[in-house]
């Protein structure tokens, strides 16, 4: 092992030595806007409401270096090299053409070791935190009629990074633009396909994607980035401080042991911090709603409600069982600080799933899009997909409740509203809305360490 990696590997084991290096630093998000439940507003300051959103949260800011070559970034932060497009056939631009099924992407990583791609014969599929990392919440959601790309701003720094959206001329929708991981969800879709975890970067959020297109006679295909560097990235190094509280010490922060036990729409919730911190809850007055970044950074990708009985995050933690739409044992999604913006609004705030990212699949292809998705239901038996989700038939069409996206995924919620107005959720998978969601809170363990790549030779 690299004497350099060696002696990062002995300081990462206390999460209080001075300056010790991160195994796993949490990239900032990038956001700097302030918003209430709909717009953007000028900074709040504490004791009021929605003070200690993202945008005021200082942390690892985003860092990145273009390589010589052009073909490479170095994320200065993470101690990661990524390729710096997904223009897989080398013909200068980015279009579905360059999309790969799971085994294209897997095999991709042994192409470029052995032509040595950028100058490295150590390249990999990133895992879903690897690829999570690169994620920027400056950019905002496209969902909408607009058609016009020129007017959207992407979930990835676009100043290093090559991107695209999907071609709305060649039948693609501008959201079709998501890249794969490595990770694949435990479960399996309503239908019995396998998933597979990826980052959409056109809307910003974290998927677990069917490996078959709906028909079932088709492989899903993917954009692919791979990654080399800092093997350790991702793995967590919990400690249990007996005090309620939990340490990790690769990424350096500390969380509650325990959750809020209760719903709460956003600003609610950012109210709820104020109010522990006044408490000096848990002996600590420096809590926070965590970025949508840190959150995720606490799931457990081989766990979920459907395969081993939990919460998708180490069992040193507790989470609130919940009771779902159809009246099943669950977990919750909770809060982030940060929102998730569209191009008119900051109406909606991500979160986090830790129970499944539920919901109604109607298994059309682009069924059901708004709020509502029509029509009234009434309880039918369990569907192909077995025991774990739910038909119902209404007129117009039949929902599945079931864990659509996997536990573990990334999407987001408006910050207020009736989450009865969604009876079979939002969008084309019919994505449950809760509007009041769980928190967990956090706080950093010690004073900011030096980012990896100091530590850890490249």
């Amino acid at each position: 092992m690299n004497r350099i990696l060696i002696i990062a590997t002995l300081l990462a084991g206390s999460a209080f030595a001075a300056d010790a290096p991160l195994s796993y630093p949490i990239v900032g998000t990038g956001q700097t806007k302030c918003y209430d439940n709909h717009r953007e507003i000028e900074p709040p300051k504490p004791g009021q409401p929605f003070y200690g959103q993202d945008a005021q949260i200082a942390g690892h800011a985003p860092s990145y270096t273009l390589g010589t070559d052009g073909l490479t970034v170095c994320d200065n932060v993470t101690g990661l090299t990524w390729q710096r497009s997904p223009d897989t056939n080398g013909d200068g631009e980015i279009t579905r053409k360059d999309k790969l099924t799971l085994a294209q992407a897997q095999a991709l990583p042994a192409k470029l070791n052995a032509a040595t791609f950028g100058g490295f014969d150590d390249w990999r599929l990133p895992t879903i935190k690897e690829l999570y990392s690169l994620i920027m919440f400056s950019g905002s959601d496209p969902s909408g009629p607009s058609t016009d790309a020129s007017k959207m701003k992407p979930f990835i720094d676009t100043r290093f990074f090559k991107f695209a959206y999907g071609n709305t001329a060649n039948g693609e929708r501008l959201i079709d633009s998501q890249d794969a991981s490595s990770t694949k969800f435990v479960g399996k879709s309503y239908q019995g396909f396998n998933k597979l975890f990826g980052v959409n970067f056109a809307d910003g959020r974290i998927k677990g994607y069917d490996l078959q297109m709906p028909s079932g006679n088709m492989e899903k295909t993917f954009f692919v980035q791979c990654v080399r560097g800092n093997p350790k990235y991702g793995q967590n190094d919990f400690k249990d401080n007996g005090d309620g509280t939990i340490t990790d010490r690769a990424t350096g922060l500390m969380w509650t042991k325990g959750d809020s036990g209760k719903g709460m729409n956003w600003e609610e919730a950012l109210a709820w911090v104020q109010q522990k911190n006044k408490d000096k809850y848990l002996g600590r007055n420096d809590w926070r709603l965590p970025s949508v970044k840190e959150l995720q950074s606490l799931v457990d990708y081989t766990r979920s409600p459907d395969t081993s009985q939990s919460p998708a995050i180490d069992p040193l933690f507790t989470c609130t069982p919940i009771a779902n739409e159809i009246k099943k044992p669950d977990y919750a999604y909770y809060w982030s600080g940060t929102t998730h913006a569209s191009l008119l609004a900051g109406g909606n705030a991500a979160y986090v799933a830790f129970g499944r990212a539920a919901g109604w699949p109607t298994g059309m292809p682009g069924m059901g899009v708004g709020p509502g998705r029509g029509g009234s239901a009434q309880r039918g038996g369990p569907p192909s997909g077995g025991p774990n989700s739910v038909r119902q038939s209404p007129s117009s069409a039949s929902y599945h409740y079931c864990d659509v996206h996997g536990a573990g995924a990334q999407r987001s919620d408006p910050k207020v509203g009736d989450a009865s107005q969604f009876p079979h959720g939002h969008g084309p998978q019919g994505d449950v809305i809760r509007i009041n969601n769980f928190v967990r809170l956090v706080r950093d363990s010690a004073p900011p360490a030096s980012a990896v790549k100091k530590a850890v030779s490249p």
